[in-house]
């Protein structure tokens, strides 16, 4: 008979699972992440594994959203706390900050997202894309940020310069200082 779990213990296997995905996927990438080193590391068995969670991409598809939504929620008090252009540079480096913990954030042109991408339902795809709109707003439709140019410029320019993580490791002088600095001169050209 299959072992029965408390609401606890649910709620502690689904955050080891996630956790485990998490720094696996920042380790080795979509692909090389199994499912078996998973439910080693939380506990479990891989036909409990399927209690949790649909599929593979299902725990990858929350982990992604999760992850997004935390950074989002983070980004958005330090706004808030601010309510200027310089709390927009701060959340902005706070982001930076994030994306270099969580490379999968930033690895979506890579073969291995692409697989995943593939993978995923129609319903996971549409969390990721709701989950990415919700983003976009971040630095958008603020009061206490008006914006000097348009918001689709503004928000490419915004992307463009998160992106930038993607070259870090040719930068020959310390990335986050670079993106600090950036971030600070590009913010005046952005706000009133």
């Amino acid at each position: 008979m299959a072992r029965s779990f408390t609401e606890h213990e649910k709620d502690n296997i689904r955050n080891h699972l996630q956790e485990a995905c998490k720094q696996s996927w920042t380790q080795y990438g979509y692909k090389k992440t199994n499912v078996d080193d998973l439910c080693r590391q939380a506990g479990i068995s891989k036909g409990a594994f399927y209690l949790f969670f649909e599929s593979k991409e299902a725990l990858f598809c929350e982990v992604l959203c999760s992850v997004q939504a935390q950074i989002n929620e983070e980004a958005l008090d330090i706004i808030e706390a601010r309510q200027d252009k310089q709390g927009a540079a701060a959340a902005l480096k706070h982001i930076y900050r994030e994306y270099d913990k969580n490379n999968f954030l930033y690895k979506s042109d890579s073969m291995d997202y692409t697989v995943l991408m593939n993978k995923l339902s129609e319903e996971q795809a549409a969390k990721i894309e709701e989950s990415n709109k919700t983003s976009r707003q971040l630095f958008l439709n603020r009061p206490y940020l008006k914006l000097k140019v348009d918001a689709d410029m503004a928000l490419s320019i915004i992307y463009s310069l998160i992106m930038n993580i993607k070259n870090k490791d040719l930068l020959p002088y310390d990335h986050r200082e670079v993106f600090d600095y950036m971030a600070d001169h590009l913010i005046d050209s952005l706000y009133e």
